[in-house]
């Protein structure tokens, strides 16, 4: 591990906070072999309160993941003076502790974890406390004091296995009062990471390199690198099936949807098909806060129902190995399963290198719990309409699509974005979306694309086939074959592979699959010129029929939209409204107008309507065909 620290870069960053946030950035990037889960910093800054009296406070700040992206906004302030004293206080309930360290925020709106003790109590003006795995590898041997001492004993004090909170910083505190090292640089906490501390940003993030790389050259030394000997890659067949059933399995132990992530690289393969992959993993994780996400054992194989004999019946599994697909991470959220993956992605060389130095063998075993708890800080809100289910939304690049996208994720869904235009894959930067460009004509892509979409987030909960075509006005005498074809192929047949291909995932939802269908107006009321746009939309409006027929004996809910003069979309142009508008002598605003209600209708209005019609509201509805067009006079 090297510095990273640039004196012109941390320049641009002012004052004590600006230089936190500098330093806590550093730590996030991909060349530090850091775990961020659990990660929290903070820095101590002087204040003066509104009557001009000056004290203490400490901004702290963690973040699961991402800490190359952390702002100033994520810091939340405590009065530190109250903190410490919070620290030696023993006759508290943990309730009462809660309430209290609550009440030392200055931020009524902030949610303030037990560990900000240990920043309060912990010297220096700045303090890094963190998870790097070649110490936590040292942590975890049978011998650690004695590794631990002999490698970093001149520079940190090593503190011995204390639970979280108040009892760790408490344990800290004491240590330190007794002396450490001349010119110690941190901590070392067994089953709980290592703590740096410094008067200035800089010396405590190059303290706290120094300390991971003393552990580094120590793996290097004795040929125990976090290495994991790759195996031949996993062969590359479709697994979109049975990964989908894992989940709905999961899912039903977990007693609500969950999204799956999926990792099968050869590295992460050769681990999950170790002879004794079983029994090294059973041991507990290597830092005891990484339970809230990981759980305390991953399931080894498929079998729910042996892992909660040994776990217990309230715990289901967040880790899963398994030789055919390597490892798969559990969440109520995207983010959480990516947090849960990356975890357990770096726990497995923490593993190899201990076994590789006399044994994996955690700090922590016999008071560790079996899994996540709910006063984590990875619980999240699990009342959001869509909470760890999958929607797949085709033509999401823009117009209806997009906006699809954008309601389903308000209400906490997962969402793939399927489009032909390259743009889909980079929309959105957020851990619950995933775009695919992807040619939907081409069955080959459009299977690759969903195998794609499971791996990522495990299954397919919410179908919205949107992509289409209109072309231009046509005639019936003028009308060509292959024009014909063409709005064919992607408004009929593409939809008709979609639909076969996403039954059996659909089928897997647990809460059983639904499908919001993009149909038209045109379908009721055909105009002039447009029979190969009316013509495919009536025909993909009698497949969704068939299908809310053949599909509800697995309680498959399939409904149709049929929207008319949607005019936020691309094909729209602010010229081809004027044009339209003036040949029924009307002004813009009243041809985007020209329905019963007089009323607008946008993409946004539609995307709402297809996510309502995924969720309770619509529980005992389907083959519903619902307008979303003002009223037309026509139709009615």
């Amino acid at each position: 591990m090297r510095s990273l620290w640039n004196d012109l870069e941390a320049a641009r960053y002012e004052g004590e906070l600006g230089q936190r946030l500098y330093a806590a950035r550093l730590l996030g990037a991909a060349a530090m072999p850091l775990i961020q889960a659990g990660t929290t910093v903070s820095v101590k800054v002087a204040e003066r309160d509104v009557f001009g009296d000056e004290y203490e406070a400490l901004y702290v700040a963690g973040r699961d993941r991402g800490l190359e992206a952390i702002e100033a906004e994520d810091f939340q302030p405590a009065r530190l003076e109250r903190l410490v004293r919070l620290a030696g206080v023993e006759a508290l309930s943990e309730e009462r502790l809660e309430r209290e360290i609550a009440a030392s925020s200055l931020n009524p709106c902030a949610s303030l974890s037990s560990d900000v003790l240990l920043h309060a109590v912990t010297p220096g003006k700045y303090v890094d406390h963190v998870f790097p795995e070649p110490v936590l590898a040292l942590a975890s041997l049978p011998d650690a004091l004695r590794r631990l001492e002999d490698v970093l004993g001149d520079i940190a004090i090593v503190v011995p296995y204390a639970a979280p909170g108040r009892a760790l910083a408490r344990a800290c505190a004491e240590r330190l009062a007794a002396g450490g090292p001349a010119g110690c640089t941190g901590l070392v906490l067994m089953g709980q990471g290592v703590v740096s501390f410094g008067n200035t940003a800089r010396e405590t993030y190059e303290r706290l390199v120094e300390i991971v790389t003393r552990a580094e050259q120590y793996l290097v030394e004795q040929r125990a690198q976090p290495v994991l000997a790759p195996v031949e890659a996993l062969p590359e067949r479709p697994m979109r099936e049975e990964l989908a059933g894992l989940r709905q399995a999961i899912s039903a132990s977990a007693g609500h949807p969950m999204i799956m992530s999926t990792l099968t690289d050869p590295q992460t393969a050769a681990f999950a098909r170790r002879d004794d992959v079983a029994a090294l993993t059973q041991r507990g994780p290597a830092a005891l806060t990484h339970i809230c996400w990981a759980g305390r054992a991953p399931m080894v194989g498929r079998d729910i129902e042996a892992f909660q004999t040994a776990q217990g019946r309230d715990h289901s599994p967040r880790v899963i190995l398994d030789p055919a697909f390597g490892l798969a991470a559990v969440g109520h959220t995207a983010g959480e399963a990516l947090v849960a993956r990356d975890i357990y992605r770096r726990t497995m060389g923490i593993m190899v290198s201990a076994e590789a130095l006399g044994g994996y063998q955690p700090a922590v075993v016999d008071d560790v719990p079996a899994g996540p708890c709910a006063a984590c800080a990875c619980d999240v809100d699990k009342s959001r309409m869509f909470a760890g289910e999958v929607a797949l939304v085709t033509g999401a690049a823009s117009g209806i699509g997009k906006a699809c996208v954008e309601s389903f994720l308000a209400r906490g869904a997962a969402v793939v974005g399927l489009d032909i235009n390259p743009h889909v894959a980079d929309m959105l930067d957020r851990p619950d979306y995933l775009g695919i460009a992807c040619d939907l004509t081409n069955e080959d892509a459009l299977c690759q694309a969903l195998e794609t979409a499971v791996r990522a987030f495990g299954g397919l909960d919410m179908l919205v086939p949107n992509a289409g075509i209109f072309p231009s006005g046509c005639q019936i005498a003028s009308l060509k074959t292959a024009d014909w074809r063409k709005v064919m192929s992607i408004n009929l047949d593409a939809n008709l592979v979609l639909f076969r291909e996403a039954y059996p995932l659909l089928k897997a939802a647990p809460r059983n699959g639904r499908v919001a269908v993009m149909s038209s107006r045109n379908v009721p009321a055909p105009g002039p010129g447009a029979v190969a746009y009316s013509a495919s939309k009536a025909a993909l409006t009698q497949i969704a029929r068939v299908a809310a027929l053949e599909w509800g004996k697995d309680g498959i809910r399939v409904n149709m939209l049929n929207p008319h003069a949607v005019f936020d979309t691309g094909i729209w142009t602010d010229e081809v409204l004027k044009a339209r508008a003036a040949h029924y002598g009307m002004t813009v605003d009243q041809y985007k107008r020209n329905n019963v209600l007089r009323v607008e209708i946008a993409s946004h209005d539609v995307g709402e309507l297809v996510a309502e019609m995924c969720g309770p509201l619509f529980d005992k509805s389907t083959g519903a065909q619902v307008p979303i067009d003002g009223g037309s006079d026509r139709v009615i």
